[in-house]
């Protein structure tokens, strides 16, 4: 069963006088990096959300923001100026603006946001229960996050084994134009042959020696064996339930190798054109594994 690297999970719970909501977010990534983002009050309990995070979603860009909002507006917290902090913004921005010769005007609504002028009371106090409900809030995004990329993985699924199926067909019919193919080359260097020298200036055995030689470098029968070889196991590993992007991506590469010795060993104009779309839909499907689990 594929999934999707990408994935979005919501989850949300009322707890006393406030809701809790979890929200994760994954993008692409070779490995797991994690943004965590806590209520003050749980930092302590980071790790363990890391762990978990990287178990549950293996790996991806992943970004985990855990949200505490008061439902009785009465009981935010009250805001204060620091007027030390407000004081030195002010004094700085003041004088170094007197000395640019610029306007002074603007410059308190612009310290008004500048960092740490505001401040919250704020009682950061660990709560047992709150965290449990956080706890059981964050498992349920995952779990939204997952279910998410099972959805999308369907998606690459067919899309990928319907181009599989596209090099399954298209090789079908290089193996029907090669058929003629040798013979038509032999047939042709006999030809030029006996355009330039008499049939009793050379000696035929050396020619069919030279021929299975030269036809031996053309021949594409066992490269037309491994890439329908390895399309089955592509096939057979993408329909497993431990199927991933990785090992699917070496698969690729394999196919990869087979299709261009193909192509710098055919010498045939047709046979070409259809190299030429294997290779068009091998890139599409690399674009695909790299956005699988």
């Amino acid at each position: 069963m594929l999934k999707s690297m990408t994935g979005f999970g919501l989850a949300s719970t009322d707890y006393k006088q406030s809701k809790i909501t979890v929200e994760a977010k994954s993008l692409n990534s070779k490995f797991l990096e994690l943004s965590l983002k806590l209520p003050r009050a749980h930092m302590q309990q980071e790790m363990l959300i890391r762990t978990d995070s990287q178990k549950l979603a293996d790996r991806g860009k992943l970004s985990v923001v855990v949200t505490i909002d008061q439902v009785d507006k009465t009981l935010v917290k009250s805001a204060k100026i620091d007027r030390a902090v407000f004081s030195a913004w002010y004094s700085e921005l003041k004088s170094v603006a007197e000395d640019l010769g610029e306007s002074t005007v603007g410059i308190f609504q612009l310290c008004m946001t500048l960092p740490d002028v505001i401040r919250h009371d704020e009682i950061e106090v660990a709560d047992e229960e709150e965290w449990k409900a956080i706890y059981s809030t964050f498992l349920q995004a995952m779990k939204n996050m997952d279910a998410f990329r099972i959805s999308e993985g369907k998606v690459l699924h067919d899309d990928i084994k319907s181009r599989i199926l596209i090099l399954l067909e298209t090789l079908k019919r290089i193996s029907s134009a090669d058929t003629s193919r040798i013979p038509a080359i032999k047939t042709r260097i006999a030809d030029q042959l006996e355009q330039l020298v008499s049939k009793t200036n050379y000696d035929q055995n050396r020619l069919e020696q030279e021929l299975i030689y030269y036809v031996e470098k053309l021949d594409i029968t066992e490269e037309k064996t491994r890439l329908k070889s390895h399309c089955d196991y592509f096939l057979q590993t993408l329909d497993l339930d431990d199927a991933n992007g990785k090992k699917l991506g070496f698969i690729g590469q394999e196919i990869g190798r087979e299709i261009n010795t193909i192509g710098s060993k055919v010498n045939d104009a047709i046979i070409q054109r259809d190299v030429v779309l294997m290779k068009d839909e091998l890139e599409k499907i690399k674009e695909q594994l790299l956005n699988i689990l």
